[in-house]
């Protein structure tokens, strides 16, 4: 049964991977910010209740989760700067 969480670790990380690289590109975040908050508070402290009971899937998968909303709301506070002259 642990490959079935592995199976769900990774199709929760990646789930967050296209959505941080548009982020990333566009240098701004158009995700509504409530949302980002609480996944982000939500995915940080079941990384530290699952970590608490030494389950490494669940550690791993709030951990990594939390780093994409992470992403995500730096750039929605500190967008990038468009050059001059570009759209």
């Amino acid at each position: 049964m642990l490959w079935i969480g592995y199976v769900g670790l990774t199709a929760l990380v990646v789930c967050w991977i296209p959505q941080s690289i548009d982020t990333i590109k566009q240098g701004r975040c158009p995700v509504n910010l409530a949302f980002l908050i609480l996944s982000s508070l939500g995915s940080l402290s079941l990384a530290l209740y699952a970590a608490s009971l030494g389950n490494t899937v669940f550690t791993v998968l709030n951990c990594l989760t939390t780093l994409g909303t992470a992403i995500n709301i730096f750039y929605k506070f500190f967008p990038r700067k468009s050059p001059e002259g570009i759209a």
